[in-house]
């Protein structure tokens, strides 16, 4: 147990920035507390903390160190607290990955709401676009609408995700509307990097696949409803970014007749993290949130703002 101890004080002088405040905090002597950290880098074979007479601050090392030194401690709370009976309010550490543009449309107020039904959670929300393993990186719950699957992970559904081609009507009054996939070659085209340069069509005798030259690529959906929105060029967008500019006929759709293959909205969720109180309660509120019907489709307030 004394790595424990050694843990609960090493995740307390990270968040105090200082040893006497940990102390204090944690009502032992600063001497404790050094003695402790020095048993822990000696246990890591590693410095954790950059010391010096005016900060202190955590190594890289340490930086790597504190989201698991969380989850242990929690864990062992955890498991202390399942073993006796306790009935308590939730509480521990949650790192979970989400996607940009669905967290600044509605997944952020969505989580938002969750901390302020658990007070005693915290969490650590890495913003990332690209296909995460929660098991190598370290995270709870990954949320994510590119295909993936991980050995060992559990995936939950939380909902399909439409998307849909599309344009300004400046853009298509001086371009031209395209009748068939095979069309976008002669136009701008605006595109969102992490599904690849292929864009994949459903037509009358089967999938229609255009490699495209973007004019724009990018990352982040806003950047993309942006450009896109200013005449641009043609972009395919999911339809949590677009439901509203459509609604206000700021946007288009183009090539209708042929579907655009969905994605699924999805948490994964490590095998070894499923049992936990924690993680339950979050991967039950994601499911409120997005079933039967996602927020877009109740016209709540999630998406981008007006243009202007």
């Amino acid at each position: 147990m004394d790595t424990i101890v050694n843990f609960r004080t090493f995740i307390a002088v990270a968040q105090a920035g200082s040893f006497s405040k940990a102390a204090r905090q944690l009502g032992i002597a600063a001497s404790v507390v050094t003695k402790r950290i020095d048993q822990l880098e000696w246990r890591a074979r590693t410095r954790l903390f950059e010391r010096s007479t005016r900060r202190l601050a955590l190594t890289d090392e340490g930086q790597r160190l504190l989201p698991v030194a969380r989850r242990i401690v929690h864990d062992v709370e955890d498991a202390f607290g399942s073993a006796l009976g306790h009935a308590h309010e939730l509480e521990g550490h949650l790192r979970i990955k989400v996607p940009t543009s669905l967290t600044a449309t509605c997944l952020g107020d969505a989580l938002g709401r969750f901390l302020e039904v658990h007070p005693k959670l915290s969490m650590d929300v890495v913003v990332i676009d690209r296909p995460v393993n929660p098991i190598q990186e370290g995270f709870d719950i990954v949320v994510g609408m590119l295909p993936a699957s991980y050995d060992s992970v559990l995936e939950a559904g939380l909902c399909p995700l439409p998307r849909m081609a599309v344009a300004a009507p400046s853009y298509l009054a001086a371009r031209g509307r395209p009748a068939h996939p095979t069309d976008l070659a002669r136009h701008a085209l605006l595109n969102f990097q992490p599904t690849g340069p292929v864009w994949t069509f459903q037509g009358p005798n089967g999938p229609i696949a255009v490699e495209v030259t973007p004019r724009l690529s990018t990352n982040d959906g806003h950047v993309l409803l942006n450009s896109v929105l200013r005449g641009n060029g043609i972009t395919i967008l999911s339809a949590y970014i677009v439901d509203g500019a459509l609604g206000r006929g700021e946007l288009v759709r183009v090539l209708e007749d042929f579907a655009i293959p969905e994605y699924w909205i999805r948490a994964l969720v490590p095998h070894s993290r499923a049992h936990l109180g924690r993680v339950q309660a979050l991967l039950s509120w994601l499911r409120n949130e997005f079933t039967p019907l996602p927020p877009w489709a109740r016209h709540e307030s999630c998406g981008l703002p007006a243009f202007s």
